[in-house]
């Protein structure tokens, strides 16, 4: 995993204090280092806006490309209802709205093993100090070739991010592992943050490509359907939020329907996940 810190975004630079100078690869991208985190994880800082860094990946070096790593972005979390929490979602732009980044119409290869891995050990740290974590659905860039998602916190309007939830999300990034008895699916319907979806990846072995909200239906082509599921690893059909999203003539036909109880129940530790109630609002 390659992790990628821009450096104007204010949670990726206090992961990068948390994380502070890191042993050197001896790669380099465009003059800046490649640093090691940890055993399988690596770090690149990088200037500007992580949203607005189209083709990262085809700028590796060769042996890095090679190694077909999965970038992942910390970064600042915004909403509408300024509610504290951590949050995973894949990239990408399901209907021709690109103002945040990406290419319209247009998604990112996704990872679903290790998104649900991120949204599980955010799980953990969030409960310890009173937030939520919660998947969100597929909504911006950059525009990339390779798998990647994004980690973020959102912090209401505090002027900083808080440092509890900054060091929750540094320890977590190098604790994602792939879970090999997850169910990998399409996720179709629901809000922006995803309830539904993120409580099945916390309480039973789902992973979840791309995240179709039922707001992106409206505008979601049969082609870019298509792409979400082909981009969604290796979906063995679609899970929808509720019954009356399977319609969507987008979606139909798609891919074979799942129920929520086709993957088997994980160890949940009492009070795992959350309600969802504080999910429902559109957010960055």
């Amino acid at each position: 995993m390659l992790i990628v810190l821009a450096e104007d975004d204010p949670v990726a630079g206090a992961v990068a204090g948390v994380w502070g100078t890191l042993p050197a690869t001896g790669l380099h991208v465009d003059g800046a280092p490649v640093r090691t985190l940890a055993p399988g994880f690596l770090a690149l800082r990088r200037p500007g806006s992580h949203i607005r860094d189209d083709g990262l990946d085809a700028r590796l070096p060769g042996t890095l490309r090679e190694a077909k790593p999965v970038l992942v972005f910390p970064s600042i979390h915004r909403s509408e209802q300024n509610v504290p929490s951590l949050t995973v979602h894949p990239l990408g732009n399901p209907g021709p709205d690109a103002r945040l980044g990406g290419r319209p119409c247009t998604l990112v290869p996704t990872d679903p093993l290790r998104m649900a891995s991120a949204l599980r050990v955010l799980d953990e740290g969030a409960r310890a100090i009173g937030w939520d974590a919660t998947f969100e659905s597929t909504h911006h860039g950059p525009f990339l070739e390779s798998p990647a998602f994004f980690v973020e916190v959102g912090y209401a309007d505090l002027p900083h991010p808080p440092t509890e939830a900054v060091r929750v999300l540094a320890e977590a990034i190098p604790r994602i592992r792939p879970d090999a008895r997850d169910r990998v699916a399409l996720g179709v319907g629901g809000g922006h943050y995803a309830p539904h979806f993120t409580e099945l990846a916390l309480a039973r072995c789902w992973a979840f490509g791309h995240l179709i909200s039922r707001h992106s239906l409206a505008t979601i082509d049969r082609a870019t359907a298509e792409s979400a599921y082909a981009q969604s690893g290796r979906a063995e059909g679609i899970v929808y939020a509720r019954a009356q999203d399977a319609g969507h003539p987008s979606i139909a036909g798609l891919a074979p329907r799942l129920r929520d109880q086709d993957a088997p129940p994980r160890d949940v530790r009492e009070g795992a996940g959350a309600t969802g109630a504080a999910r429902s609002a559109s957010g960055t």
